[in-house]
């Protein structure tokens, strides 16, 4: 059964300067809203995921709690359930999809708030990865909206070094014979299953793997997690729907959004929120460096890496000593 709720867009006019006609948006809410609108939190998606993947933050007892918070999980574009190239009809469907910046994901998920639920203030904005990205964009595009924010294992702008790491992604599904230009009728699995294996070396670190963790995970040997959870988790992703949100994610910039001219420094010195910006220590993506530049440039911000060797996946929701560390600062962020 379906467990989201479909908001309708209308025709989105996006930053690329074409138009998403009859624009969707999946959401999923836990908790009630309470009388005066100030229980809200916001909590995107990242990059390939859906709602129900961002549910291990979310319990009684925990941050996240929906007894006591109204906690809204927008649906990136692109990610399937919201308007992506499998699910937009003709011209724009495919490789024909329009490019979506954070920017425009943000923008749309304001509406949500505001149209269907009347929210005025966010009392927190929080993500993971591209869900990170997204954290940052809402406290850019509307500072006197967003109290806090805490982006883990992103950054709020795409580095080039990352943009390297994504160009693997990308040409492992395009050097499919089976893509034929984004105009398949099947899956190219041999380029999602490739899609895995570059991520693996990527998405945990060399101490991950130094002392072979994915053995407690339930994966006999070295070459059964590759198969098992690496290649596994990609084919069960629409190629197009891939490659879209890797779009989205390597032009990630908030310096981007209207009025800053591409100044990221004034971007970030633009931000009200009270911030705890949370990288994973040893993340290969997003670098602690590169969120320790951001944080000093953050008038009201807190860096706070967490003390991992699971690399990106840290923020991921697969160790419980992780989700404890970012669920802590979570609570004591919300207490603050």
């Amino acid at each position: 059964m379906k467990d989201y709720t479909i908001f309708e867009l209308g025709d989105v006019v996006l930053q690329c300067g074409l138009t998403l006609r009859d624009a969707k948006l999946a959401y999923k809410t836990f908790g009630t809203l309470n009388a005066d609108k100030s229980n809200v939190i916001v909590y995107p998606t990242w990059y390939s995921g859906q709602h129900y993947d961002n549910e291990w933050l979310i319990g009684s007892g925990m941050g996240l709690d929906p007894e006591e918070y109204f906690i809204i999980i927008p649906n990136m574009i692109g990610n399937g359930l919201s308007s992506s190239p499998s699910n937009t009809p003709q011209p724009y469907d495919k490789s024909r999809f329009p490019h979506v910046t954070f920017y425009d994901n943000v923008a749309m998920q304001h509406r949500l708030v505001t149209e269907q639920f009347g929210i005025e203030n966010i009392a927190l904005v929080i993500g993971w990865s591209m869900g990170a990205g997204q954290t940052y964009q809402w406290a850019v595009s509307y500072p006197d909206m967003v109290e806090r924010i805490l982006p883990f294992c992103g950054s709020a702008r795409t580095s080039l070094h990352n943009i390297v790491f994504l160009e693997g992604v990308k040409f492992a599904i395009q050097t499919d014979a089976a893509w034929h230009g984004g105009w398949y009728e099947e899956q190219p699995m041999q380029g999602l299953r490739a899609v895995g294996r570059v991520y693996a070396g990527w998405g945990l670190s060399q101490a991950f793997y130094r002392e072979k963790l994915y053995e407690p995970m339930g994966y006999s040997s070295l070459e059964d997690f590759l198969v098992g959870f690496w290649e596994g988790f990609f084919l069960k992703k629409d190629a197009n729907n891939l490659l879209a949100m890797l779009w989205t994610w390597q032009n990630g910039n908030i310096g981007n959004t209207p009025g800053f001219d591409g100044n990221f420094e004034q971007a970030l010195a633009s931000i009200k929120a009270k911030a705890i910006v949370m990288p994973g220590q040893t993340d290969l993506y997003f670098p602690p460096e590169d969120n320790e530049y951001e944080v000093k440039h953050m008038p009201n911000a807190e860096f706070v890496a967490i003390p991992s060797i699971w690399g990106h996946f840290a923020g991921g929701g697969i160790n419980s000593v992780d989700t404890e560390f970012i669920d802590r600062h979570v609570k004591a962020l919300l207490a603050s």
